[in-house]
């Protein structure tokens, strides 16, 4: 039977040791004869699988211990303990192999040369990771088809702006076509056209090369537009990993209907709501789903009294997460 798995973590952590000084002169002094030594769980027994051509969010508070996950997945950390395997091989025993078959992009750290052409910085990479010329001009037209990149390919890595230098940095990562693509807070500080390309770049990736991509991120527009399983880790632990709905129906299973009425004597109220408040003539109702539907519960109130207007307000994907790291 074919393992479908594209990546398999396993009891995976990593401990970093911190000395403790004591402050002042005399706290510098002791230290040169003894120091304090502190261990510190960035990642703690981590177990967690992706399917092939899965799109998966990695989320957490900063220090929750994303970037030092994402970092062994993607061998650049030696796990303290446990295993990572990339489409069945041990990316810490086979790191050369495996990284072939990876792309990376982190953040505002580009793999460009600053003092190259972009095209030049591209054929660098085609000789390191030895790809066919024939791939490479494809998988150049592919990306520029997303990305418009032949508009930048001439320009000097070091006068692209922030934008420019993320589209150069996931053709880069591409162009080897690896299966498993890792962006760690890619659109950190991105303009809202940008962003609306990167996250256009993703899909169609996804879509036409079924490529398994892990993305962390603090943009919740990313998570709501690109991913349907949410992965949240919080102390080095994951503490949620399930589908982006069930959470949203798990954490916060109500919505609230926001009632304009012509006028604001006799507000009705109703059974199977809550009347959580009142502004004049407008009455804000909250309900839980899986008790009255939103359709129905419009209907018995027009018939208390007439409605001028009516919207309903789903909660946010901020504060399911909010709740989450909270619980």
């Amino acid at each position: 039977m074919e393992n479908n798995k594209m990546i398999e973590v396993t009891d995976l952590s990593k401990d970093y040791h911190v000395v403790k000084k004591e402050a002042g002169l005399s706290g510098a002094i002791k230290g040169l004869f003894k120091s304090g030594k502190q261990t510190i769980k960035a990642v703690s027994h981590v177990d967690l699988s992706v399917d092939k051509g899965e799109i998966i969010a990695v989320i957490g508070p900063n220090g929750a211990g994303k970037s030092s996950l994402i970092k062994m997945m993607t061998g650049v950390l030696t796990p303290t303990g446990g295993q990572v395997l990339i489409n069945g091989k041990d990316i810490t025993k086979n790191r050369k192999e495996v990284v072939k078959n990876i792309g990376v992009v982190f953040g505002q750290r580009t793999q460009l040369n600053w003092d190259l052409r972009l095209g030049e910085s591209f054929e660098l990479l085609r000789h390191i990771y030895e790809i066919d010329r024939d791939e490479y001009e494809k998988n150049l037209e592919v990306m520029d088809e997303i990305l418009g990149i032949k508009e930048i390919i001439n320009k000097p890595v070091r006068q692209m702006s922030l934008g420019q230098r993320v589209k150069g940095d996931l053709v880069a990562a591409m162009l080897h076509s690896p299966e498993v693509l890792f962006l760690d807070e890619p659109t950190i500080g991105l303009d809202v056209n940008t962003k609306f390309a990167l996250r256009k770049f993703i899909k169609e990736i996804n879509r036409v090369n079924k490529t398994t991509i892990v993305l962390t991120t603090h943009d919740l527009g990313d998570i709501e537009e690109l991913c349907e399983r949410l992965i949240i880790i919080n102390h080095g632990k994951i503490i949620e990993d399930c589908n982006l709905l069930d959470i949203t129906d798990r954490i916060a299973p109500y919505k609230t209907l926001v009632v304009e009425y012509y006028d604001d004597e006799n507000i009705p109220t109703h059974e199977n709501s809550t009347l959580d408040k009142v502004e004049g003539n407008v009455a804000r109702y909250r309900f839980m789903k899986n008790d009255i539907t939103a359709a129905a519960l419009i209907a018995e109130l027009s018939n208390k009294k007439k409605m001028k207007d009516v919207a309903i307000e789903e909660v946010g994907i901020d504060e399911i997460i909010r709740i989450a790291y909270g619980q």
